[in-house]
């Protein structure tokens, strides 16, 4: 790996980091109302109110309670939180040992059912099988994943009973209750995000297929098969795993839908709780790792990438 292009896109990762954290603690300080106020309720006299939001460090000027939030974030202590009065980083654990495993499921399902389809597809160029995969892509792309989640609650669930309509038993009973609980809502994720990347993945091979090095393998006697998994389809993924590293980002945002769809103990819900609660450390602190998370994998991509495709260091380098 080229020093100077891994050095570039490590000093752009913790830059935007840093502008995201500005953003974050920027947008939540212009929201109206008082945390206090909200904890100790309406009818609360202002001498509490008052207390509660010395004990909370309110008073304090915005810049020093964004250094005090930057600087607990790199020693690892997140505070505590306004509305369940315990560390935030137990909270998130707690719930990260759901959701991240809910995401990773999601996306490892998109992708598979994404580099079929598009593979197939793109070896029938203009043929039946294309056309069947294309309109199959349209109509999942259209389906909005809360209303395919209820759908499937309603067949799978409700009508055949295979598997529970909500709530998760946790990882500690067994790993087939745990995954029978996650089966619904990893589909509900996954399908739109399989129809987006079918659609990338069969443009990327169907501009290989075109390439000179092709019909050079196929001259030497390589089958198209061999041609079409041997080669093409290793050149066709720097796009594709580009998208689906935007993707994940789309399943972590798309988790705090269906969490509390299916009354799921994970990280979105607990965002959504905290909203309610205005709970802002909790808030703030969640939404910074999922900022955290998706230019975390944005990195790897880049990476991947260029691992695929070296001459994208050489670009790096002589940006």
């Amino acid at each position: 790996m080229n020093p100077i292009f891994l050095a570039r896109r490590l000093l752009t990762l913790l830059l935007t980091l840093f502008v995201a954290s500005l953003l974050i603690f920027g947008v939540l300080e212009l929201l109206p109302g008082n945390a206090a106020q909200v904890l100790m309720g309406p009818d609360a006299a202002p001498e509490a109110v008052a207390a509660l939001t010395e004990k909370l460090g309110l008073n304090d000027a915005a810049i020093t309670r964004y250094f005090h939030w930057l600087s607990g974030m790199l020693r690892g202590d997140l505070g505590e939180s306004y509305a369940y009065g315990s560390p935030v980083a137990t909270l998130i654990a707690e719930r990260l040992a759901l959701t991240v495993p809910l995401a990773l499921l999601s996306m490892a399902l998109a992708a598979l059912l994404a580099l079929v389809a598009g593979v197939f597809a793109a070896s029938r160029h203009n043929r039946l099988g294309d056309w069947l995969v294309s309109a199959l892509s349209q109509l999942g792309i259209a389906l909005p994943n809360f209303w395919f989640a209820i759908l499937l609650i309603l067949v799978f669930s409700v009508g055949l009973q295979w598997v529970p309509a909500g709530g998760f038993p946790g990882w500690s009973e067994g790993m087939v209750p745990a995954l029978q609980a996650l089966a619904l809502p990893a589909v509900s994720l996954a399908v739109v995000q399989a129809a987006i990347l079918a659609r990338v993945t069969r443009g990327a091979v169907l501009e290989q297929l075109h390439e000179d090095y092709v019909r050079t393998a196929r001259a030497k006697g390589l089958s198209r098969r061999g041609a079409l998994w041997g080669h093409v389809l290793r050149n066709a993924m720097v796009p594709v795993t580009t998208v689906m590293g935007l993707q994940f980002a789309n399943l972590l945002a798309g988790t705090i839908v269906i969490e509390n769809v299916f009354y799921l103990p994970g990280l979105g819900r607990l965002i959504f709780q905290a909203i309610a609660n205005r709970d802002l450390t909790v808030v703030r602190d969640c939404v910074m790792l999922l900022a955290a998370m998706v230019v975390a994998v944005n990195f790897v991509v880049d990476l991947l990438a260029a691992w695929i495709d070296p001459r994208l260091q050489q670009q790096g380098a002589g940006a």
